[in-house]
C-alpha cells in the first residue's frame, strides 16, 4: 500500500521526468511522515523539498513537491558548501566554520533579512548529521553563483559556506512556499546516514490515513458540485 502511495505521487508528479531518483523520494517521504507524526511540522501544509547531493551541481538537484495535490512545485539548482566538493558536494559536517554542507532532515524556521536578503532560517533534526544547523546559520537563501552563467564560466555552479543557496531570482518563491515548518530532506549516499525519521512502518500508517482522509474530501467536493 504504501509503496502504491508513493508510486502514484511519483507518477502524477513527473517527478521521474524532472531526475528525482525514486529512492531519494522514498526516504524524503518517509521522514515527512514521521516529522508529521511528532508534530514538528505544519499541519496545514505538504510541501516537501528535497535536495539531493549525489547529482552534480550543474544538475537541477532541488525539488519541491506538494503531496496532497501531488504536483510539482518548482524543480531548480541549489548549491552545496565550498568545502563539501567542487561540482559534487562528497564531504559533509555538523561542525561550525567547517563550510560544507550537511545532510538529513530540516523543519524550516523563520524567515529575516540578512547578508543575502530575504533568507529561511533551518532547525536540522538528525542528532549527529545537522542539529547544529541554527547555530552555524545554515540557511536558505539567494546568491548570484546560483546562475547558469556560472555554470558556463566554472564548469560548477559557485559554492556557499554550507547553505542550500538557490538562484536569487527564485529565492522568494522558495522561501514563500516552504517557510512555516515545512521538511527540507538533503540527501547523500556518501556518507553514513541514519535517522529515526526514517521508519517506514508509521510512515506507512500515517500516510495511508491521510490518503484516506484525501479521496473523501475529493469524493464529497464532487457530490457538492453536482446540480441536483
Amino acid at each position: 500500500m504504501y509503496n502504491s502511495y508513493l508510486q502514484r505521487i511519483y507518477d502524477s508528479a513527473r517527478l521521474a521526468q524532472s531526475g528525482l531518483n525514486m529512492s531519494v523520494f522514498e526516504k524524503a517521504v518517509t521522514g515527512f511522515y514521521n516529522l508529521k507524526n511528532t508534530g514538528k511540522i505544519s499541519g496545514e501544509k505538504s510541501d516537501l523539498t528535497i535536495a539531493d547531493m549525489d547529482m552534480n551541481s550543474t544538475q537541477k538537484r532541488l525539488w519541491i513537491v506538494d503531496l496532497d495535490k501531488k504536483e510539482l512545485l518548482l524543480n531548480t539548482w541549489v548549491a552545496h558548501g565550498q568545502r563539501s566538493g567542487a561540482d559534487k558536494a562528497v564531504k559533509f559536517s555538523n561542525t561550525n566554520n567547517s563550510f560544507q554542507s550537511s545532510i538529513g532532515f530540516y523543519v524550516t524556521g523563520e524567515t529575516y533579512n540578512g547578508q543575502h536578503g530575504r533568507s529561511l532560517r533551518l532547525d536540522g533534526v538528525d542528532d549527529g548529521f545537522n542539529d547544529n544547523a541554527r547555530k552555524r546559520a545554515i540557511v536558505v537563501h539567494g546568491a548570484d553563483y546560483v546562475s547558469q552563467g556560472t555554470i558556463n564560466a566554472l564548469g560548477r555552479l559557485g559554492r556557499s559556506q554550507g547553505c542550500p543557496a538557490v538562484a536569487p531570482e527564485l529565492a522568494n518563491k522558495v522561501i514563500n512556499t516552504i517557510e512555516g515548518k515545512t521538511v527540507l530532506f538533503i540527501n547523500s549516499s556518501t556518507q553514513d546516514y541514519t535517522s529515526k525519521y526514517l521508519d517506514e512502518h508509521l510512515a506507512a500508517t500515517l500516510a495511508q490515513s491521510t490518503g484516506t482522509e484525501n479521496t473523501d474530501q475529493q469524493t464529497a467536493e464532487a457530490i457538492d458540485s453536482l446540480d441536483i
